[in-house]
């Protein structure tokens, strides 16, 4: 066991204190399940300012990181609302008989879009049952004889005149089949036989006829040719006149019927655009009242074929694509799956039976947005962007207040709909959930979205370690367990709920508010004790959930651990080594971020490169890395070159690094190697190193303090440990320790230890076990210190520099006098 530093940390420095036996709490029964909204003021502040404002462009954009609660706020804070009744609507779509394509959107209070489709869907059933029994009774019949007998005998007394004239001229009407019809034809009698004048004619050639007498009947016949066709106009005028007569009697008949139908709807539903749909409806139904008899074409048109046919009152349906009767108060839609049809609505296409595309207004559907009409709608934002087009209609109808359903679908070509639905007037209050970065994005690019997105509210990640939040930590972890009927936990597994919190903070006076990852490990660690028969659920319930929740996601972190003890990764840690060091490093899959060391090497030598980064001239090397080695020289500068050039070359090395480094963490780790590689005096490989400098040789804050401890710590206790090992911290993360409990426990056994350091000269020190040494008034340092070792060697390296170029020069000038002597010589005259 290695004897106890001043400034090393005790084990109670390593873990935050949580006691909630002072708070009087024995378990989670010992608390109401909470109801409340846990922290987040800032956030709820900013929503409710969202809510309450009513003007255009107050919607709201929710930024924070997944699990903290944004959308179970924002429904808690809907819920909550407090308010006047909202003016809710329906919404109807109906045909639009003067443009089909055009459907017009008819809008009515809450409730009576049920009515006014009920209505007109019992009006046309009651004209269906009642204006047949019309077109059947005796009255009806009666007069429509009386108009059909008085058109018989004009038509018969039409017909007499000219079959009398035909008989005087003695000529007599034929009939016969030509194709698939019926033709007249004038002959005249010959000995009291009907004879065609084509026969005649042939016989008037032979001599056997009297060509005079054939060309009196070819006059007659063409004479009663011309009177024939002025009675077949007049009798087509006569037909044309009945049908005129009869449609007249139809519609005395039965329009005021539809009148009053109609007139009743109109009456209570009052509304301008509604009554001019209904006079429309009423003229549509007035004009083809043969649809009210049995189906059959009318005098002179062909029966239409069978994929045309349509049932007779469908134009007269209503579509309710919205029905807000049961709804009482402002409706709140989370839109999980924002396609483009899914918030907007589509225009649905069919196929009948004849393999033709149909659609009219009756299949329009609703989207997202029309239902949360008059409340609020829910998108989260990366899911938005998922597809072409949503965020572009969206947009579109945040800046208009209206918006269209089309049948647009980005995935289908042929997916376009004929039909232009009129728009409709909405107010929505949109709300977007998303990272920080989408925000940023749109605020930087999206020119309108300032316009439409006037609130940001923030959910914070972490609050504040205090009685309050402790207690509504519990409170939480009891409403798990009451809503999944779980076992409560006692105060072991409430306080290790809790440290599991302050871990994810990543600060020891902070807890998490990622609420979903707390209710995962309290179900988690629910299911360990019920496995094992336990009424409670206790501390080590919690870490063995805590434990196989790492296990299920630190494969890579395992197989990497295996290089380790299989020396395929070559770190030590026992003894000294001039040059080398052990650097701390921290991995990132995702899911799981773990620590591991990794050997830092320094070679020095006499030249004017100064550090030599092998990562940066390999093209592994991060910005922020490289910015850490030229701090790194400017400290060198500062320290060592005051009064004199800095004259070597240091190559600095991440050895058995392929994959590129990153970030300035490993800086000071980097100074204390090279001051090692230059004094010629060992680092202790016990120890690894962590933290960033500036060029002051003050020691910084670094990030992933624990992964890196425990990174540490799990080399060292698979290779042995020998109570020597441990690592060097930044002062400044000492607040950000929560360590496992495994190694709490080394420390606390003497087997780790953990040393916090606030400049260069405390750490070298503590690597080293030689004083780092102080700048003295006559210059150089403290005799035999590191610092005075190191700018010996540095004082020796300028000497040696400055000789190598004295005999270069001196080589140089000797050369240029050999070839001197060697230029032959002018000859006197």
């Amino acid at each position: 066991m290695a004897p106890k530093k001043s400034n090393e940390l005790k084990y109670t420095d390593l873990t935050a204190n949580i006691d909630l036996k002072k708070y009087k709490i024995r378990s989670s029964d010992d608390v109401k399940p909470c109801t409340n909204i846990i922290s987040q003021e800032r956030a709820i502040k900013a929503i409710k300012l969202g809510l309450k404002v009513k003007s255009r462009g107050y919607n709201i954009f929710v930024t924070g990181l997944t699990g903290t609660g944004r959308t179970t706020t924002i429904k808690k804070l809907l819920d909550d609302l407090d308010g006047q009744e909202p003016e809710l609507n329906d919404y109807c779509y109906v045909n639009n008989f003067r443009d089909s394509d055009q459907p017009i959107a008819l809008v009515f209070k809450a409730g009576e879009g049920g009515t006014f489709k009920h209505l007109v869907g019992l009006m046309i059933n009651t004209l269906r049952k009642s204006i047949p029994k019309i077109f059947n009774s005796e009255d009806y019949k009666a007069k429509r004889n009386r108009i059909a007998a008085d058109f018989e005998a004009r038509q018969k007394s039409l017909l007499q005149d000219f079959e009398k004239k035909m008989n005087e001229a003695g000529f007599v009407m034929i009939q016969y089949q030509v194709g698939g019809g019926l033709r007249n034809e004038l002959q005249p009698l010959i000995d009291n036989e009907p004879q065609s004048l084509d026969k005649l004619e042939r016989l008037a050639n032979e001599g056997k006829f009297q060509k005079a007498r054939l060309e009196d009947l070819i006059g007659k016949r063409e004479k009663l040719r011309r009177e024939m066709s002025l009675v077949e106009m007049e009798s087509k005028k006569m037909l044309e006149k009945l049908d005129a007569a009869l449609e007249k009697l139809d519609f005395s008949m039965i329009a005021p019927l539809i009148q009053d139908k109609i007139n009743v709807l109109k009456k209570k539903f009052p509304a301008e655009k509604v009554c001019r749909y209904l006079d429309d409806a009423e003229k549509a139904l007035s004009e083809n009242l043969d649809r009210f008899k049995e189906a059959r074409p009318r005098r002179g048109e062909e029966e239409p074929p069978a994929f045309r046919k349509q049932e007779p009152f469908e134009e007269f349906a209503v579509n309710l694509v919205l029905d807000n009767s049961e709804t009482k108060k402002a409706p709140v839609i989370i839109e999980n799956s924002p396609a483009y049809r899914n918030i907007f609505g589509t225009v649905e296409r069919v196929v009948d039976r004849f393999g033709y595309w149909r659609t009219d207004f009756s299949r329009i559907n609703a989207g997202s947005l029309l239902k949360a009409a008059g409340g609020y709608l829910i998108i989260n934002a990366l899911d938005l962007f998922s597809e072409a087009g949503s965020w572009q209609a969206l947009k579109r109808y945040l800046m208009s207040g209206e918006f269209s359903i089309t049948g647009y679908d980005p995935f289908y070509m042929m997916a376009g709909s004929s039909l232009k639905p009129e728009p409709i007037p909405l107010n929505v209050k949109v709300v977007l959930i998303g990272e920080r970065r989408i925000y940023n994005v749109l605020y930087s690019h999206e020119e309108d979205f300032k316009k439409i997105f006037k609130i940001k509210a923030e959910f914070d990640f972490v609050m504040e370690l205090n009685e309050c939040h402790l207690k509504e930590y519990v409170a939480f972890i009891r409403k798990i367990a009451t809503d999944d009927k779980l076992v409560p936990f006692d105060t072991g597994a409430l306080e290790e709920v809790a440290a599991y919190g302050v871990r994810l903070a990543g600060r020891r006076n902070k807890l998490s508010t990622r609420f979903t990852n707390i209710a995962d490990i309290v179900r988690e660690a629910a299911i360990c004790a019920m496995e094992k028969k336990g009424k409670m659920v206790r501390r080590e319930d919690v870490r063995e959930a805590i434990d196989a929740r790492r296990e299920r996601v630190s494969m890579m972190e395992d197989k990497i651990q295996e290089m380790y003890v299989e020396e395929s990764i070559m770190v030590k840690t026992t003894g000294k080594t001039v040059g080398q060091i052990n650097g701390l490093a921290v991995y990132d899959t995702g899911e799981h971020a773990f620590g591991k060391p990794a050997k830092i090497t320094v070679r020095t030598s006499v030249g004017r490169s100064g550090v030599i980064n092998i990562e940066r001239e390999s093209d592994l090397s991060g910005p922020v890395h490289n910015k850490g080695v030229l701090v790194l020289t400017g400290f060198l500068r500062g320290k060592f070159a005051m009064n004199k050039p800095l004259v070597m070359s240091a190559s600095i090395c991440f050895e058995q690094s392929y994959g590129g480094i990153d970030g300035d963490s490993a800086s000071s780790t980097e100074v204390y190697v090279i001051l090692s590689a230059l004094s010629g005096v060992p680092i202790d490989q016990s120890l690894a190193v962590t933290g960033s400098v500036n060029q002051y040789g003050e020691i910084q804050p670094i990030g992933g303090v624990n992964e890196k401890v425990e990174g540490f710590y799990d080399v060292c206790k698979a290779k042995k440990l020998t109570g020597k090992q441990g690592v060097m911290i930044p002062i400044q993360n000492v607040p950000d320790l929560q360590l496992k409990p495994e190694v709490v426990e080394a420390v606390k056994a003497g087997k780790f230890h953990i040393y916090p350091v606030t400049t260069i000269d405390e750490g070298i020190e503590i690597l080293t076990g030689k004083p780092a040494g102080k700048e003295l008034k006559s210059g150089g340092f403290t005799k035999g210190s590191i610092y005075d070792l190191v700018d010996k060697e540095l004082d020796r390296l300028a000497r040696q520099f400055k000789t190598s170029q004295d005999d270069d020069k001196k080589k140089d000038a000797g050369n240029n006098n050999d070839d001197e002597d060697k230029k032959p010589k002018k000859k006197k005259k």
